[in-house]
This record gives structure tokens, C-alpha cells and sequence, in this order.
């Protein structure tokens, strides 16, 4: 008995963990990435991030005894979940980074949260209410406080419009369409995965998915694109391995797993950790200084996923509040006034009979 309560103890300690890790890792493995980008080509390196990590997963999924997909269903679903969130995805990603600075990119990656929210409220009734889209709009001002330069922020609540103008300029053109694409891929593949698991395994699933979706990338990089692989260093491979088996595989198949059964809204939330964690881990290990903006930017952002997250608690909690209250006020009226008298009304024939 003390076994079986200490064994859930343990699992019940680490699921918190575990809901977290896809979002340390993706935001590691973008510091790790920083170096290669430029020694690299865009298509190569999504297809990089996505082939060899399905690999691996399905070499997982087979260790661990997973069904493979069975019926032309399934692998239409996973087809259109690799083309969706495996090759769009990766491509609009990383054509966007090429044509936009990573600041802004990721801040507009990561505000997916958005769109997921709004269509789990329209396809699968998961509610919101007022604290969800309150912890949304937090979660796009954190990171944008985060991901968007000093000066553009201070450009808005100046008086100077031409500066402002001129700001917007230099940051708003053709690579943010891409990144807002690249958004909008990731929200429709998180949403996917509901109806992929319905007929194959979350874990198969991710794993095909990734390497259908790889394919069409490097197909594009091996007829479009050279000098992959001839400026990368060692250090470069190493960041490589990095970001596939840790950035991909594992994060990967965590998100999507998660994603097969839990809230879509509260977990795609947590997507405004990866900029949290890259801005950190870029200070300790790239030496970037973090603003006060950015200080006050991952503040936000971490209050923004409380509120999210714990949304139906508070709401629960604000509702027993508000009866709590309504139901003391007829208490307190009736106690304040005094007691009269009853006074029956008698008809005066009927006080004649009586006398």
C-alpha cells in the first residue's frame, strides 16, 4: 500500500515537469541554434529539425510496443498533420527568420496560444471565460516585452510619429506574413492531433509526421539550395544533435502526447515559456543582457500561464464569492427591521357580527 501511494506521489510530482519540458527544450534548443543559422541553409535546417527526430521516435515507439498506423484514415490524418505542422510549419519558420529579426519572429510564433484557444472554444467547447482571455492577453504583452526591441516599445508612447513610422518600418515587412503563417500552421497542427489520435497512436503519429513532413524540406533544399553542410563547424553539429534529439524528438513527442488528451487551451499556453526560457539561457550561456522591459516582459508572461491555467479555479472561486455575498444581504435586511404587528383587514359586516 505505502508502495503504490509513494509510486503516485512520484508520477503526480513529475507531471508538472513533464508538461513544462517540450517548452525548456524548444527555448534551449533556439540558443543552441543561434550559432548555426548562419553557417546553414533555411529548408536544410527545418528539414533537419524534423526527419531525423521522427526517426528517432519511431525507433522509441517501437521499443515501447506502439501500434503503427493501420487504414487509409490514419495515414491521411498524419499526412496532413506533416504537411500542416511538419513541412508548413518548419518552412514558413524558416524562410520568416531569414527576412525578420528572431526577436519578432518568436514573438509572433509564440503568440499561437491565440488561435489554439479560439478554435478548441469552437470545436471542442473548452471554455475560456474571463481569467483564459485575460491570461492570453498577458501572455502576448509578456512576450512581446520580451521579443521586441527597447526602442520600438518606447517608439509607441512617444509623441514623434515619424520615428514611430520609421520604426515600424524597419521591423513590419515581408518575413512577419511568414511568421504569422508559421503561427497559424502550429495552432491547426496542435488542434490536429485530437483527430489524428483518433485512429493511430499519439506517439507513431508524431514520429510519421515529422518525417513526411521533412521530406518536402529537404526535397526543396536539395533543388534550391547549396553549401548546406560545408560551413558548418563541429560545435555546429553538436548543436545539431541538440536541437533534434532534445529539441524535436523529445520535445515533440511530449507536446503531442499531452496534446492527444489534456486541455489544448491550458497546455498551448505554456508556449509562452519557450521565449522565457531562450532569453534566460541566452543571458547565462551567450552572455545577452536582459532589459528591464524583458525582466518586466517575463514577469507577465509567467502571470499570464497562472491565470490561464488556473482559470476555471478562480472563476469557481469568484462565482462562490459573488453568492456567498447575495445570499447575506436578505439576511442583513431582515434582521434590521423591526417586527410589527400582524394586521388582518376585516370587512365591516363581518365587525358588526362579531360585536
Amino acid at each position: 500500500m505505502q508502495l503504490n501511494q509513494s509510486a503516485s506521489l512520484e508520477k503526480f510530482s513529475l507531471k508538472p515537469l513533464l508538461l513544462i519540458s517540450p517548452f525548456f527544450l524548444w527555448g534551449t534548443a533556439m540558443v543552441a541554434m543561434k550559432g548555426v543559422i548562419p553557417h546553414t541553409t533555411p529548408f536544410f535546417l527545418g528539414g533537419m529539425r524534423l526527419l531525423p527526430a521522427g526517426i528517432l521516435i519511431l525507433i522509441a515507439a517501437a521499443i515501447m510496443g506502439k501500434p503503427q498506423p493501420k487504414g487509409w484514415k490514419a495515414w491521411l490524418w498524419i499526412a496532413l498533420f506533416g504537411l500542416v505542422d511538419g513541412a508548413l510549419f518548419q518552412g514558413f519558420l524558416a524562410e520568416g527568420l531569414v527576412r525578420t529579426g528572431a526577436g519578432l519572429g518568436s514573438v509572433m510564433i509564440d503568440s499561437q496560444p491565440l488561435a489554439v484557444a479560439l478554435m478548441c472554444s469552437w470545436l471542442f467547447a473548452e471554455k475560456i471565460g474571463l481569467y483564459g482571455y485575460l491570461g492570453l492577453l498577458f501572455g502576448v504583452m509578456g512576450i512581446s516585452l520580451i521579443g521586441l526591441p527597447d526602442e520600438f516599445i518606447f517608439s509607441i508612447f512617444s509623441s514623434n510619429t515619424e520615428s514611430t513610422l520609421a520604426i515600424s518600418q524597419s521591423f513590419f515587412h515581408s518575413g512577419e506574413l511568414l511568421m504569422l503563417f508559421a503561427a497559424l500552421s502550429m495552432a491547426v497542427g496542435t488542434v490536429m492531433i485530437r483527430f489524428v489520435t483518433r485512429h493511430c497512436d499519439p506517439i507513431t503519429a508524431t514520429g510519421w509526421h515529422m518525417i513526411l513532413g521533412g521530406l518536402p524540406l529537404w526535397g526543396i533544399s536539395a533543388t534550391t539550395e547549396s553549401q548546406q553542410i560545408q560551413n558548418l563547424i563541429p560545435s555546429d553539429w553538436v548543436a545539431l544533435g541538440y536541437a533534434t534529439i532534445f529539441g524535436s524528438a523529445i520535445a515533440y513527442g511530449l507536446f503531442f502526447y499531452f496534446a492527444s488528451s489534456g486541455n489544448l487551451t491550458s497546455l498551448s499556453s505554456l508556449t509562452f515559456l519557450t521565449p522565457v526560457f531562450a532569453l534566460i539561457f541566452g543571458n547565462i550561456f551567450l552572455n545577452e543582457v536582459l532589459s528591464a522591459l524583458q525582466w518586466l516582459g517575463v514577469t507577465i508572461t509567467l502571470v499570464s500561464i497562472y491565470l490561464i491555467n488556473q482559470r476555471e479555479a478562480l472563476e469557481n472561486k469568484s462565482l462562490r464569492q459573488t453568492l456567498s455575498e447575495k445570499t447575506k444581504l436578505p439576511a442583513l435586511e431582515i434582521s434590521d427591521k423591526k417586527l410589527q404587528p400582524l394586521k388582518i383587514p376585516v370587512k365591516e359586516s363581518e365587525s358588526q357580527i362579531l360585536s
